[in-house]
């Protein structure tokens, strides 16, 4: 019996000797190419997010979408509010570009440690700075609904149904329909980011575990 737990022990060592064996410098690459390719990932996606609502304002449903913007008095508003948010969301794509530049170059542990927080935190302002302008986009509409004599243009179709409703009702209803939904849009949209930036911040935050582990 002994004799063949030491031939067993023999031939697993004998195995684990045939096996690979990793350096420092073979394992800091492997995880400085993982963390590259999710940074280019954030710069994809992030220019996809980018572009592709912008191809949707073509499409005629959406364009008589936008027109209550219009109904409620509210589109100079809606204009300067888009142009603050394309010019932000422009700044961190570029921000997400500099991080994968500067990500791509081969470094030591610590400077690679760094620049992977400085890309969490970039994508993390980005996700909020997008949530909150759902948020103040809402906020506009609800003022202006709030701020509008007449509201009945907004929902004409209705307009021989509303007769019975005073027209308090008929803002405080419209009021709660924009909020809740502006709410449902907030939450919706967070989980979207979440499965697209924080699966990629996820496996990122790993990348650094595994580097801090290295390092020390």
């Amino acid at each position: 019996m002994m004799d063949e737990l030491e031939l067993l022990k023999r031939d697993w060592q004998k195995k684990d000797a045939e096996l690979p064996k990793l350096s420092y410098e073979d394992i800091h690459k492997m995880i400085w190419k993982k963390s590259s390719s999710i940074v280019k990932w954030i710069v994809i996606i992030s220019i996809l997010e980018f572009t592709l609502p912008q191809l949707l304002l073509f499409v005629p449903p959406m364009e008589e979408a936008l027109q209550i913007y219009d109904d409620i008095g509210v589109t100079n508003y809606i204009f300067a509010l888009s142009l603050v948010i394309y010019t932000v969301a422009i700044y961190f794509i570029f921000q997400f570009y500099r991080r994968y530049k500067e990500i791509s170059v081969l470094d030591d542990s610590k400077n690679l440690m760094k620049k992977i927080l400085k890309t969490r935190k970039t994508v993390k302002y980005y996700v909020l700075f997008s949530l909150s302008m759902i948020m103040v986009t809402i906020i506009i509409m609800i003022i202006g609904v709030y701020l509008n004599d007449d509201i009945t243009h907004i929902v004409p179709e209705l307009k021989d149904s509303l007769q019975n409703i005073s027209p308090d009702k008929l803002k405080i209803t419209l009021i709660l329909t924009i909020g809740i939904t502006g709410v449902l849009l907030t939450v919706l949209m967070g989980f979207v980011y979440f499965l697209l930036y924080g699966l990629l911040l996820r496996k990122l935050n790993k990348n650094y575990a595994e580097l801090k582990q290295l390092d020390f």
